[in-house]
């Protein structure tokens, strides 16, 4: 199993960028919160206490990132009544993607 970490790093000729999961994870709510159909993310049990330790689990998004540089991106979305799931769903990944790719 690969171990994760809690930034992304990327080496460069002057040195190297490292992107904390923080802001990652800041980068995906603004992305899903422009995305229409989408009525929140879902808070989980516990978010006062995830807080305190500076993890955004509680808050509806989870961020890995595996040794390798490969990320996930873990939300837990409401959706508004009689939207399609699928639909959304399938936005909610486009607008991540080229917001975290674009951001970062």
């Amino acid at each position: 199993m690969a171990e994760y970490k809690q930034y992304l790093s990327q080496e460069q000729e002057t040195g190297s960028v490292m992107i904390s999961e923080d802001v990652v994870s800041t980068i995906a709510e603004h992305a899903i919160s422009d995305v229409e159909g989408v009525v929140g993310i879902v808070s989980k049990p516990g978010a006062d206490i995830a807080d305190l330790i500076n993890k955004n689990w509680g808050k509806g998004i989870k961020i890995l990132i595996a040794e390798d540089n490969t990320m996930t991106i873990d939300c837990n979305i409401i959706i508004s009544y009689g939207q399609s799931v699928v639909d959304i769903a399938q936005a909610v990944q486009a607008a991540i993607i080229n917001a975290v790719e674009s951001m970062t």
